[in-house]
């Protein structure tokens, strides 16, 4: 809807307001313009200048722009400011509830023609779907918000197109998410548009992926450009996740307390923005912290908070996969019992389409349990089933540790012709991580 309606469509809304307020037509047009002025308006047959809307409006009692456009005067303001608290509501972790507001906005700005509170109202509908873990949900809503803002500057569009890649990402199409945050990356800066924001958001986002696919050159380097931004950046929540993602290329680079710095940073922020999620998967990375660094128990500790905070806040498709890690450290502290059922529990939730990674995970650590409880033929098809979600979702780093494992079981089984097409999989996805998989690095931006 344009920012002014058609002449015939402000002709019956004059006429109509005029009706109900039960002036004539003379009275509607004393003292600065004639009847015979307002009759041809109201039949449509003449467009009123501004001067002309702003008196009749005035007489009416509206204002210049409910009438012009059929608008409540300060609708635009009131959405934003009820998708504030919208967004506000998804931040304590309450999904669902968040949801319904959206949809109820979304459809208010649809009634009244506001393309970007429409697109806005989308993109938190995607965000409360990668919450509850409905992908495909997730990835309409941020492709919806793209049509929205399509002739809006890329700075505009770059929350849809990162939502796109997140839910990509965490249905394990790896490839596909960094394909998306790459080619917008080199939009953005081969055509001069550097936006901190937009910069930041993609940068912190494409390290996930990179770190899943055995890419930690480029992980590194992504962290590096999205740290160089941070000052530049607007958004705290954004500066947050950025840390958190930072977080990983510092512990595979074995500096962990520069990681624990980062994540202490995150979690600071989080706390201060009441972003209830976000603190719950910082809790998460700082146990993924101190299991890599050999800190069990408290690897442990963090991680079970991790899980509490996500269980209260129904984010189902992450508390999945923090499941899956403090699983491994279970296993690692020797509760394979209990780390057993919280693997089967977690299954149902994860697929090749819905957290394939993770789904993966759990799959290897059952092969590993079933290894240590002697029973080689279920750890067998627990490897062979991770192996194909791997594969499919292309996790170098992590199909090649799982190439070794299901190559050590089939040697030992006395499979050794099997075992060796196992090793050399294996071999193959760790040649030069980071170049023959994903091809150039998208453009930097000038720092």
């Amino acid at each position: 809807m344009s920012e002014r309606d058609d002449p015939e469509t402000i002709g019956r809304r004059v006429q109509q307001l005029r009706t109900e307020r039960g002036l004539t037509q003379r009275q509607l047009a004393e003292p600065a313009y004639t009847p015979a002025y307002i009759s041809t308006l109201e039949a449509g047959r003449v467009r009123a200048s501004d001067e002309a809307l702003r008196h009749i409006a005035g007489r009416l009692g509206v204002g210049f722009e409910e009438l012009a456009s059929g608008r409540p005067a300060h609708l635009a303001t009131d959405l934003r400011l009820r998708l504030t608290e919208a967004q506000r509501t998804l931040a304590t972790g309450a999904a669902e509830e968040a949801a319904a507001l959206y949809m109820a906005l979304f459809e208010e700005a649809e009634a009244h023609g506001l393309a970007v509170e429409q697109a806005t109202a989308l993109l938190g509908l995607g965000e409360c779907a990668l919450d509850t873990g409905e992908l495909g949900q997730a990835r309409e809503f941020f492709e919806r918000a793209e049509l929205w803002t399509a002739d809006e500057p890329l700075p505009v569009r770059v929350p849809a197109i990162r939502g796109r890649a997140v839910s990509h990402y965490l249905a394990g199409e790896l490839r596909y998410a960094v394909y998306l945050l790459e080619t917008t990356l080199d939009e953005l800066n081969r055509s001069g548009l550097h936006d901190p924001d937009a910069l930041l958001l993609l940068y912190a986002s494409a390290i996930g992926p990179y770190m899943d696919m055995g890419a930690h050159a480029r992980a590194a380097q992504s962290a590096e450009l999205a740290l160089a931004l941070a000052p530049q950046a607007g958004d705290p929540a954004l500066i947050a996740r950025m840390h958190r993602s930072v977080a990983r290329t510092l512990i595979a680079e074995g500096r962990v307390a520069e990681a624990d710095a980062s994540l202490a940073k995150a979690a600071e922020l989080y706390r201060q923005l009441q972003l209830r999620t976000e603190l719950a998967n910082c809790h998460w990375m700082r146990g993924y912290v101190y299991a890599q660094n050999g800190e069990l128990e408290r690897a442990e500790g963090e991680l079970r908070e991790a899980l509490a905070m996500l269980s209260e806040t129904r984010a189902a498709l992450y508390r999945s996969q923090a499941a899956v890690e403090l699983a491994d450290v279970l296993h690692r502290r020797g509760k394979s019992d209990e780390a057993a059922e919280l693997l089967h529990d977690v299954l149902g939730d994860l697929n090749s389409e819905r957290g394939a990674v993770h789904s993966a995970a759990a799959h290897r650590l059952l092969g590993i349990i079933a290894e240590d409880a002697r029973d080689t033929e279920a750890a067998e098809e627990h490897y062979v089933r991770a192996l194909s979600l791997l594969e499919r979702a292309g996790a170098a780093g992590d199909l090649a540790d799982l190439c070794r494992l299901l190559g050590d079981l089939l040697r030992r089984t006395g499979r050794v012709e099997a075992a060796l097409d196992a090793y050399r999989t294996g071999l193959g996805h760790r040649t030069a991580p980071g170049t023959t998989t994903l091809g150039p690095a998208p453009a930097q931006p000038p720092l």
